[in-house]
């Protein structure tokens, strides 16, 4: 019996018992017959694909998935095999228009009856926005009290990976109560708004001499006290005290402290005295200033002369963290100081109990007693830089009103009663008061109309709570915290179909702002215009012009690119000390790709620029980790060195720590996503680099070509570090295996292009090794002398799998923008899968088509994309 013949009888026994089933096409039997069943029956089943056993049952997932991969291999002329006859291009192109129309009418049908997307719970991020939105508390912090999201299709936004169990539901319920509670008045007055100066000479780890001859004895002489730009002697002797105090103003605020390393216990500086009474917006002010130490002598010219103090030849960036005892610290912003005494201010947000540490983030990090001695990287012959710390500042908290818009949303105009920090709402008729305060917190809360019967299954929750003894505001707490933990808040309720107009908002603001959708965008949808596409483009555009779209920018690229892990891995101390410690590369990096993401949605600028762009988002730090000055070459390509020890030190081509957008010189390696720091520091490990995670990093992530994975016999390739091969070499071995080199073919080539950026993305003509060898000299920022030395060279040169030779990262990225549309087709699948919470399945690639159709006038711009996924069937039905 011919292959068509058993496959149609197979098809017929089944035919009349789904609805989703489809009889196999005339012409794709023959065609089956003749050119695969050869190598994929029963008896050979390469790649794991057995014809005679496949049914044409679509509706089954795995079937279709199956048959979903033999169109794919066809279409992309993988199969058949070069070595085998060829199907005539006129019958190839029948076959595949034949199982496409097929799978793509079976994948409507489910979609149509099921939807495209499954019914969902918010991620943590989302419910953590959802409650700082709802009680106008942007200082909440709950994701942590919540478990961690399952992913799937690589983001945390997709029903089957977001379960709830009951282990979730309890943390919900705890979570909520938190947040309700830190809303809540805790006094019947405003709490005053004070302005409070903090010395930094008075400061518990400086206030005394015996506290501070421990420093004074120290190796590093890395901190001292210090009148403008001039050692205060007696303090620094012990003749004197640490600060004149309050008996004279004007020398106090003139006294500073003094450091040339940045923070590192236990020489960081720290304004403990400080701690938030609440939580809620201040204003924190720091006065500082750029110093020069002068070198305590010619033999120790890295060891500064505390009596030698100059004024600042550079500004420094401070980086500035809030503290939460013992270690945890959050970046509230940096800030860069200048050799003139200035004050520098921000706007934060901080939890009750949070202290305020400075981080001279340029500046090395000592630690007292290193073994051999040290050295600090950036000092000269002459001296080396430092900051020194007059004072902090702080306004707060800061309150619009009184009580605050989360308390009255709980508890609307009832008069409070306190007793000591207990509050309790005092009711006038408790059962309509609480049926009152309910349906409002409802209509807030629920981001669609709310029926009677939700206010009386909620209000059942408070009358049973105070029949029990509760007080009218712990059974209220009850009742909104049930509301808080039921489907209609933590679940994302979309019916099969096209979304209403509320369900619409919704998906709008969890895309755009990851939290719900805001009064105008409720308001529009209440008056069921949202969606006219002309209201619905208006609202696209506000949304993206809001700050709260930095939320997507954020969520998105954590997980499309993984920057949420660029901190899972710390620098080799050994292979890389130049970098380790280094917090500000690694903050600016993060905060370099999602700029430019930003940048690529405000200006509207083409997809290709993911790959090659003419700009780049930098401070002076990543300028420098690039190697960009405005009066030198971009970086040595001699061979001679690996690029990062003696660099050029011309002036930089940004100052300061802002990110800011940058043209790049014509001849810069940098620009696109695939040679920033960040990205190339998620694709390392923080000792070695590999083209194998690299290039399947770049075909999955950049092309949307992702390869299969590694199957579990085939053991990770480990580069040696000793640096006698080159990971090049020990692939080329590994890929003479043929099953290895199907995938290795499509994978290596775009890694090895990347192989001349080592794991924080800084430039390398050769490799570091550890072991036998010339060192190479320098320090590293712990100040501790290099142990590494250079091995073999870097060959960054490749051959694309469908042709193509390049010799470098440019030529690369050249060849890869010679398919734009694949790149747009590629990031439009991402927002999709992000916006939607459902991966794009086959039924759906005609719609992504006429995405891409109504982006490419303008070469596939990404505010032009998101604009297309907004306006498409695709986002807007379930």
């Amino acid at each position: 019996m011919h292959f068509s013949t058993r496959l149609l009888t197979g098809v017929c026994l089944f035919a009349g018992a789904a609805s989703l089933q489809a009889e196999l096409p005339a012409a794709m039997g023959p065609f089956l017959e003749d050119h695969c069943v050869q190598c994929h029956d029963a008896d050979e089943k390469k790649g794991g694909l057995d014809l005679d056993a496949l049914t044409f049952d679509l509706k089954d997932a795995k079937t279709f998935a199956e048959w979903v991969k033999v169109h794919d291999r066809m279409a992309e002329h993988e199969m058949p095999p070069k070595k085998k006859r060829q199907p005539k291009p006129a019958e190839a192109d029948v076959f595949l228009k034949q199982l496409a129309g097929t799978l793509v009418a079976a994948d409507r049908e489910r979609a149509a009856g099921e939807g495209r997307a499954i019914w969902r719970r918010l991620n943590r991020y989302e419910y953590e926005n959802t409650l700082r939105d709802l009680l106008d508390a942007p200082w909440l912090e709950v994701k942590v009290m919540l478990p961690e999201d399952g992913e799937a299709f690589r983001f945390n936004k997709v029903g089957e990976a977001l379960d709830i169990s009951h282990v979730q539901m309890a943390r919900y319920l705890g979570a909520a109560d938190y947040a309700l509670r830190e809303v809540m008045a805790r006094q019947n007055w405003k709490p005053e708004t004070t302005v409070t100066r903090y010395y930094a000479r008075e400061q518990k780890a400086f206030a005394g001499k015996a506290k501070f001859s421990e420093f004074n004895r120290s190796a590093e002489r890395a901190t001292f006290p210090m009148l403008d730009n001039a050692a205060d002697l007696p303090a620094l002797e012990g003749t004197g005290p640490m600060t004149v105090g309050p008996a004279d103003a004007e020398k106090r605020d003139r006294e500073a402290f003094g450091v040339v390393a940045s923070s590192y216990e236990p020489i960081e500086l720290k304004f403990s005295s400080f701690r938030a009474p609440r939580a809620g917006r201040y204003k924190l002010r720091f006065s500082a200033y750029s110093f020069w130490a002068a070198p305590e002598s010619e033999k120790a010219w890295w060891k500064p002369d505390r009596k030698n103090l100059s004024a600042g030849r550079t500004r420094e960036p401070v980086s500035i963290y809030a503290a939460t005892p013992p270690h945890l610290l959050r970046k509230l912003g940096a800030f860069d100081v200048t050799p003139e005494p200035g004050v520098q201010e921000l706007d934060v947000w901080l939890l009750a109990g949070e202290t305020i540490q400075p981080d001279a983030a340029r500046l090395f990090r000592s630690r007292p007693g290193n073994p051999g001695g040290w050295h600090n990287p950036l000092a000269e012959k002459d001296g080396q830089p430092g900051v020194a710390f007059r004072w902090m500042e702080v306004e707060g908290p800061i309150i619009a009103q009184w009580p605050t818009v989360g308390h009255t949303l709980l508890f609307g105009d009832l008069p409070p009663k306190f007793d000591g920090k207990t509050f309790e709402a005092v009711p006038n008729d408790p059962h309509a008061d609480a049926a009152r305060l309910l349906k409002t917190f409802l209509d807030r809360a629920y981001r669609q109309p709310v029926a009677d019967s939700d206010v009386q299954r909620f209000l059942a929750v408070i009358e049973g709570a105070m029949n029990s003894g509760s007080s009218f505001t712990e059974a209220m707490l009850a009742g909104y915290s049930a509301v808080l933990c039921s489907p209609g808040f933590v679940c994302r309720e979309e019916k099969p179909g096209a979304l209403d107009d509320y369900a619409l908002a919704s998906r709008l603001a969890y895309f755009l702002w990851n939290s719900p959708p805001d009064e105008p965008l409720r308001a529009a949808a209440a008056r069921s215009e949202l969606r006219k596409p002309e209201v619905l483009r208006a609202q696209t555009d506000r949304l993206l012009a809001d700050p709260r779209s930095r939320r997507f920018v954020n969520a998105f690229l954590d997980y499309w690119l993984d920057l949420r892990k660029a901190e899972a891995t710390s620098p080799d101390a050994t292979l890389y000390p130049d970098y380790y410690l280094d917090d500000l590369l690694v903050e600016s990096a993060v905060e370099e790709t999602q700029s430019f993401f930003a940048e690529l949605v405000k200006a509207n600028l083409p997809a290709s620029n993911l790959v090659a762009s003419d700009f780049a988002m930098l401070n002076e730090r990543l300028a420098a980790h690039y190697d960009l000055a405005t009066n030198a070459k971009i970086a040595d390509r001699s061979g001679e060195s690996d690029g990062s020890a003696g660099r050029d030190a011309a002036t930089p081509l940004v100052e300061g720590v802002a990110i800011r957008r940058v043209q790049l010189p014509p001849e810069s390696v940098r620009g696109g996503l695939m040679t920033q720091a960040s990205v190339l520091k998620v694709t390392a490990n923080g000792t070695t680099t590999s083209p194998v995670l690299r290039g399947a990093w770049i075909m999955e992530r950049i092309i949307g070509k992702p390869p299969p994975p590694q199957p579990a016999s085939v053991p990770n390739i480990d580069p040696d570090t000793r640096g006698a091969t080159t990971i090049r070499e020990q692939l080329a071995k590994h890929r003479s295996e043929e099953n290895c080199a199907l995938c290795h073919t499509k994978i290596d080539p775009a890694g090895f292009a990347l192989e001349n950026f080592d794991v924080l993305g800084g430039w390398r003509d050769r490799y570091r090794a550890v072991g036998d060898g010339e060192r190479v000299k320098g320090y590293g920022k712990n100040g501790l002398d290099y142990t590494f030395h250079l091995a073999q060279p870097v060959d960054g040169s490749g051959t694309l799998p469908g042709g193509g030779d390049f010799k470098n990262i440019g030529e690369l990225k050249q060849l890869l923008l010679k398919d734009e549309r694949q790149i747009a087709r590629n990031l439009a699948k991402q927002l999709l899968v992000f916006a939607t919470g459902a991966p794009v399945r086959f039924g759906d690639r005609p719609e992504l088509e006429q995405i891409l159709d109504h982006s490419s006038a303008n070469h596939y711009a990404v505010r032009t994309l998101i604009h297309a996924i907004v306006q498409s069937s695709l986002f807007q039905n379930k």
